[in-house]
């Protein structure tokens, strides 16, 4: 043929029939995978990716890609795609690699073909530098290939851990996700599971049965509800697949494409005046040391629009982390929660807050700490879990971390609670207090009793109650305030409350151009 001349039109006409009837296979295809996935009460691999991205966007990869396996009568079975969809798309108009695993093929399990389609996309995100979205629905590994299935979860594990800290990786889990399969979520930065029709575990009932005479379901052993409030592997908990999809889509709005680029930045007028919400945090705060409020309120009252998403809220209630923007630019925030055991510090809620930290500093994501904290949790269960070893990974994790650190002391700030939330000490930029924080090793009462036992031992009935409200109040106005703390440096303003919104504003807009240079190492060692 010469150069630039068109085929001949038996060639021409060829081609359409060949490329018509491929795609005839693919939508009889389609339409069976659709019937069997919506029995189930579940969308199709397709379905969730129209769902996920803007409409249009999707460039699919692979789309004809086969297995090669010949054993089992598998070679009379070569379903187009091998089980799994992958592609790139855009989310807001910004661009996403997505897999997209397809149960109706082989129970979406993992063999050679879908391996290679798999890496490829995972390799895609990383070198064009965009978010990695994979969405779950497998039987685990393809029992007909052997030790290749095998081979290829390990190849994923080892690229999710390559591209850890450079792109967001976000996994969805919408039907089974067992054995090594539940690996790659874990290594990802975000799970989203949902709810009564996921179940992720590393071994199932059956074998849990036969090795230890315990019987249990599937969603008592590994659904959406214990991975999310028991675990702790879960991020979100979803009602239905689409709500799943919308999350995935609001926290991309949060995030960088990538550990070199910045977060989208949106259009905020920002109130300059107080309003309403500023002024009521004027009187948030019981007067009664003991009575509880929701730290919410105040995050609601400093992000803008008090938009704020928050991650893996049902584990560890106990501290709030998630995000929000001020004036318009992402900030990650941490926060003790007085509604759930007075806010305190235990092993779940130091490992919850620890990871979000390091996200956030690996993506230069601005942290914002609020802090109402009575101290770590005491007790013969959390000495015995390890509260040392993994109450220590928050303070890594602020000292470690980089980015601008803003800190505002609400109410308690007791002992060690004190010194990990953010403190001055562990690298903080700016440190704020209210007037009602109390900055001090110990609460009033208890430094009392230790303190003045000997002179409380002496008295009696109303004399030493007395004596001891004369102590308490003495301790307080000594030493349980924001100005001691003040007074050393450690704390750099003591603000109004109905001013927090602003203050935190000018902190986060000084310190947006913050450099900071760390001694040369491969890496740290997280107390793991």
């Amino acid at each position: 043929m010469a150069s630039g001349a068109f085929p001949r039109p038996s060639t021409a006409y060829r081609i359409a029939d060949l490329a018509a009837r491929d795609e005839e296979v693919l939508r009889i295809a389609e339409k069976r995978s659709a019937d069997r996935q919506h029995a189930q009460g579940k969308l199709t691999a397709r379905e969730r990716v129209d769902l996920l991205v803007d409409p249009g966007s999707f460039l699919e990869f692979d789309r004809l890609a086969r297995h090669r396996c010949a054993d089992f009568d598998m070679d009379s079975h070569r379903p187009y795609g091998d089980g799994v969809v992958t592609g790139q798309a855009t989310v807001d108009g910004r661009p996403i690699c997505l897999f997209s695993q397809d149960f109706t093929v082989f129970g979406g399990s993992m063999g050679e073909v879908f391996g290679e389609k798999v890496l490829k996309v995972v390799d895609l995100a990383t070198r064009i530098g965009c978010p990695l979205v994979g969405i779950n629905d497998s039987g685990g590994a393809r029992i007909q290939e052997g030790v290749v299935s095998l081979a290829y979860y390990a190849e994923l594990g080892r690229r999710n851990v390559l591209a850890s800290g450079v792109i967001p990786q976000i996994s969805l889990v919408m039907g089974p996700c067992a054995g090594g399969a539940v690996y790659t979520p874990a290594l990802t930065d975000f799970v989203v599971m949902v709810d009564g029709v996921a179940h992720m575990f590393v071994t199932g009932p059956e074998v849990v049965a036969a090795v230890t005479g315990e019987a249990v379901s599937p969603q008592e052993l590994g659904g959406a509800e214990v991975n999310s409030e028991v675990s702790g592997n879960v991020h979100y908990r979803a009602r239905d697949e689409e709500d799943a999809l919308d999350w995935v889509r609001t926290l991309l709005g949060f995030l960088p494409a990538n550990n070199l680029d910045g977060c989208p930045v949106y259009d905020s007028a920002g109130a300059p005046a107080l309003t309403a919400t500023d002024l009521a945090l004027d009187t948030l705060i019981p007067d009664s040391p003991h009575q509880g409020y929701d730290m919410c309120r105040v995050i609601h009252a400093v992000v803008d629009d008090g938009d704020f998403l928050e991650v893996q809220k049902t584990f560890a209630p106990n501290i709030i982390c998630g995000f929000g923007r001020v004036d318009g630019r992402t900030v990650g925030v941490v926060a003790n929660q007085p509604l759930h055991l007075a806010g305190v510090i235990d092993i779940d809620a130091s490992e919850k807050a620890s990871r979000f930290v390091r996200f956030c500093d690996a993506f230069g994501i601005p942290l914002l700490t609020l802090v109402d904290v009575p101290g770590y949790l005491p007790g013969v269960g959390q000495e015995r879990a390890g509260i040392i070893r993994r109450g220590a990974k928050l303070i890594y994790a602020y000292a470690e971390a980089t980015v601008p650190k803003v800190t505002l002391a609400v109410r308690k700030a007791y002992g060690g609670g004190y010194a990990v939330m953010g403190s001055k000490h562990l690298g903080a930029d700016v440190n704020l207090a209210w007037p009602t924080a109390e900055i001090a090793v110990m609460g009033a009462d208890a430094a009392v009793t230790i303190l003045h036992r000997r002179a409380l031992r002496a008295l009696d009935g109303p004399e030493r109650e007395a004596a001891r409200q004369r102590f308490v109040a003495d301790y307080r106005k000594r030493f349980a305030t924001p100005y001691a703390a003040a007074d050393r440096g450690y704390v750099d303003r003591v603000i109004r409350p109905a001013t927090t919104r602003i203050e935190i504003s000018r902190a986060l807009r000084m310190l947006r151009d913050k450099r900071q240079e760390t001694p040369a190492r491969k890496h740290g060692n997280i107390p793991l």
